[in-house]
């Protein structure tokens, strides 16, 4: 098209328009003036030679100078190209019919539809007549029986300035009508050259009108140089831009636009459904006239952003107006920002789905749950059974246990989860977990190595569709905990040398967060067996008390809470409960060193006052020997309660630092918390520590607990003790283990947050004919006397074989208090599960087990008490001291 503008500039009317005054319109005018006359005088000249032939060359030639005079007719083919023809044509055609003295004026289009006709019902029908020489331009005459009968008619056919034919005229009569019809058809046609020319004035008006009014009263120089510098442009941007009709077809297409769709020469003027190397779906879009914004297709290898408007939103011609833009580099570029961004996310959500918890397992199925279907088809996780285990992973170790297996599918063929895989050398995994070092298998089918493991399995993993393969060690610190397996099928293509750093990436997030899980298992492990191995792991049989227990870690792991039942001299017994604030392998290791403080301090029989005393001065100096501050100050909080249970007076000494009160199921059973004097924390120093003693009932029982058994975020320490009293209330019968059931079924949930520890013990009453004592006069002769009615006592409680250690014993322990101690002197017989011998007097002064020289006659006493006893000690009182020794029972004989 823009050749074609360039040709018709060409042409001499530019130069007479350059010449002319006149404006384009008017020499249009002109020219239409001119065409008009010549037009009527050749249909007078048709006329004059067509009356000497005869009837039917007449007829012939009286049609064709109709036809071809309203062919050429100013403004037929503006008509023609309007919206409208029929509307415009039909009265001009009947007026042509009537003047011109013929049957019929059509004009049609190319394809042979009529626009006009004299009977209206035969307009939009197709013409009757060969039309196929008048579209290659020439005018044919025939004979023809149409829709008025047998019709003589010539078809002619209407072209534009450039030559194209755009539609056809066909004026004919009926036979019996030519005959005298030619003389009377001269007024008609210089009639209708008047109308012509009326209308050409008309239009030549209207199109001056108009092109003023759109060219801004522009002239023709003007003109030419506005469209140079239009043409120009049109064809140096580097955008393509193509101008189709309302009709399909190409009008205007410039340099770019022919680059981009390789359009032929003659591309211009043809249906754009029909030009070749065009794909379908582009040409649907040119042919459909819709609009469309950014849209991609492809031409030629090349990815074309298409945007297309119509031109008739303002009056215009109907068609469309296209662009085009080459964005296969923008697009290449998009793909790739669109692929680096996936990445990005996964990464992002990597971090955030992995290691949410410090479980080894559940961290490596994390791995392969982010990683399913947004970069592996399938992901198995395998570990060193030692990583499992907290510990450090073997260095030549190829067996690893599989801990995780996901995919898109569960009909896969790949080691299910928990197996235990001992990879041969020349498999990736073994090479993986031996060098570090990741590998990428593109085509597991034409990969031998890996094959070697398990070759039937092998066959069926590549005929299931896997065929990809990328393994990356599990790396943390420097040590390989095991490899992650991504595994990839057909359809969605091997893995890419770029994604192996992706692999990398992912696995590394996950190794830190296993290796994390697997320090923690590791320090949870040693807590929970320094803990158990702290904690006792049976309570001792004792007649004073009648004990169960119950501890439960808390969900985060081991802390300090402890308690203990620590047998005493003279049949008593002390209960212990405590607990150190923290949680970890610190809180336990102080736990153990405060339980064991306990028991040896408990072995010099102190009170609880003095015991507790001694333990805070402990604690005080485990603060100040801690390198870290920060560990020290979880010591300071530690709380303990310490009691000590006598069954002869059937009396509870008690004391607390900074611990809860203990209940008191009485054997009616009532529940109390005794009002004890509150003492602070252990650790903190400076405060007495202060004793209350109670008298029980025999059958009370006690309840000792930490807080983390009535302390809870939903609910206030009151309303937790509350709980506690009416899980222990109402049932005098129930035994320490049932009590001790019930109480953690009521308080506690599925899963508590601190440790729990709780000991119930039933008191029991030693018999008052268990017991014998006597008061000894300060007199060496009274221990023959308190030797004879302690035998004697023995012999009522059948224990007569233990009388002679018993003589020794009381003979030296007597003789010593006569000797070495003072007023008052007593002796005490106890009957319990051994038999308790206990010397008191009045002195603080403790007698010391030595060796005696071979000429010294004293100082084997002791010896003799120590070697012929199970055990013996001393214990102070408010009023002096007391020697104590333990024989043990004879065994009962067995029955029969």
């Amino acid at each position: 098209m823009a050749d074609r503008f360039a040709r018709l500039r060409r042409i001499p009317g530019r130069s007479l328009a350059g010449k002319s005054p006149r404006s384009v319109a008017g020499q249009v005018f002109v020219l239409q003036v001119a065409l008009v006359v010549l037009l009527v005088i050749g249909a007078v000249l048709a006329l004059l030679l067509q009356s000497q032939r005869d009837t039917s060359a007449e007829a012939r030639r009286r049609s064709v100078a109709v036809a071809q005079t309203f062919a050429h007719a100013p403004g037929v083919v503006a008509a023609l190209r309007g919206p409208t023809p029929s509307a415009v044509l039909q009265p001009l055609t009947e007026a042509g019919r009537r003047t011109a003295g013929v049957d019929f004026i059509v004009v049609m289009d190319t394809h042979g539809i009529r626009y006009t006709h004299p009977l209206p019902d035969r307009i939009g029908r197709r013409f009757v007549g060969t039309i196929g020489p008048s579209l290659a331009g020439q005018v044919r005459t025939e004979s023809v029986h149409g829709p008025l009968g047998q019709e003589v008619q010539a078809i002619v056919p209407v072209e534009d300035t450039g030559g194209h034919v755009v539609g056809l005229v066909s004026a004919g009569l009926k036979v019996k009508n030519v005959t005298g019809q030619v003389y009377h058809q001269i007024p008609i046609i210089l009639t209708a050259g008047a109308i012509a020319l009326g209308l050409a004035t008309a239009v030549t008006a209207l199109v001056g009108s108009r092109l003023r009014r759109q060219t801004h009263s522009l002239g023709p120089d003007e003109m030419t140089r506005m469209y140079d510098h239009h043409d120009a442009v049109l064809h140096s941007v580097r955008e393509g831009v193509l101008i189709v009709g309302g009709d399909g077809r190409l009008l205007l297409a410039n340099d770019e636009a022919r680059r981009l769709l390789d359009l032929p020469p003659d591309a211009e003027g043809r249906p754009v459904a029909k030009l070749p190397k065009l794909e379908p779906e582009t040409a649907a879009l040119l042919a459909s006239g819709r609009e469309a914004t950014d849209e991609v297709h492809l031409a030629g290898g090349l990815l074309l952003a298409v945007n297309q408007r119509p031109t008739d939103r303002d009056g215009g011609p109907a068609g469309t107006v296209v662009t085009l833009r080459d964005s296969t580099e923008l697009q290449a570029l998009s793909g790739r920002a669109e692929v680096a961004r996936e990445r990005l996310n996964l990464l992002y959500d990597a971090g955030l789905g992995i290691g949410t918890t410090l479980d080894i397992a559940r961290t490596a199925d994390e791995l392969a749950q982010v990683t399913v279907d947004r970069f592996a088809d399938f992901v198995t996780v395998d570990l060193d059974d030692a990583v499992l285990c907290g510990e450090e992973p073997e260095p030549a170790s190829a067996g690893m246990r599989r801990v995780a297996v996901r995919g898109v599918r569960d009909d896969h063929p790949l080691y299910e989860k928990g197996r235990l895989i001992d990879f041969v050398p020349t498999t990736p995994q073994a090479r993986g977990y031996g060098t570090g070092v990741s590998e990428r298998l593109p085509d597991l089918a034409s990969a031998a190595g890996w094959q070697a493991q398990d070759p039937e399995r092998a066959g069926r993993i590549v005929d299931y569709g896997i065929n990809s393969l990328i393994t990356a060690p599990i790396r943390a610190r420097g040590a390989v905990l095991g490899v992650a397996n991504f595994w990839r099928s057909k359809e969605h293509g091997p893995f890419e040398e770029e994604e192996l750093s992706l692999a990398e990436e992912l696995v590394a997030r996950a190794a830190v967060s296993i290796d994390n899980a697997r320090r923690f298992t590791r320090e949870h492990a040693l807590a929970v067996t320094l803990q158990r191995s702290l904690l006792p792991r049976a309570l001792p049989e004792h007649g004073a008390v009648e004990a169960g227990y119950r501890y439960l870690p808390a969900q985060s792991g081991v802390s300090g809470d402890w308690f203990d039942v620590i047998p005493l001299p003279g049949g008593r017994v002390a209960l212990v409960v405590g607990d150190v604030v923290g949680h970890g392998l610190h809180a336990a290791a102080t736990m153990g060193r405060l339980r064991t403080a306990v028991h040896n301090f408990s072995t010099l029989d102190l009170p609880p006052d003095e015991l507790l005393s001694h333990l805070d001065d402990l604690v005080g100096r485990i603060d100040q020997d801690e390198d870290c501050p920060e560990t020290a100050a979880n010591v300071v909080g530690a709380t303990c309660l310490y009691a000590i249970y006598d069954p002869v007076s059937r009396r509870c000494a008690m004391a607390r630092a900074g611990h809860l009160a203990p209940a008191l199921v009485r054997p009616d059973g009532t529940v109390t918390f005794p009002d004890l004097p509150s003492g602070p924390p252990l650790g903190l120093g400076g405060m007495p520590f202060r004793t209350a003693e109670l008298e029980l009932e025999e059958g009370t029982q006690l309840a000792l607990y930490t807080d983390g058994l009535i302390e809870d975020r939903h609910r206030d320490l009151d309303e937790g003790m509350e709980l506690l009293r009416r899980a222990l209330a109402g049932h005098p019968e129930r035994d320490p283990e049932e009590h001790c059931r019930a109480v953690l079924d009521a308080l506690l949930p599925a899963r508590p947050r601190d440790d729990v520890a709780l000991l119930v013990a039933r008191t029991r009453a030693l018999p008052p004919e268990r017991i014998a004592d006597w008061d000894v006069p300060p007199d060496p002769a009274a221990v023959a006397g308190i030797r004879v009615a302690a035998c004697a006592q023995l012999d009522a409680w059948g224990l007569a074989e233990l009388g002679f250690v018993l003589e020794l014993v009381l003979s030296e322990l007597v003789t010593n208090a006569i000797r070495y101690g003072s007023a008052p002197i007593h002796v005490r017989l106890i009957h319990d599960r051994a038999l308790v011998c206990e010397v008191s007097d009045g002195t603080s002064a403790s007698p010391h087990l030595r060796y005696a020289a071979t000429t010294e006659e004293g100082g084997r006493g002791l010896f003799l008490v120590a070697r012929t006893t199970e055990r013996w000690g001393t214990r102070y009182t408010p009023d002096g001291k007391v020697i104590w020794a333990e024989l043990a029972l004879p065994e009962l004989p067995q029955e029969t």
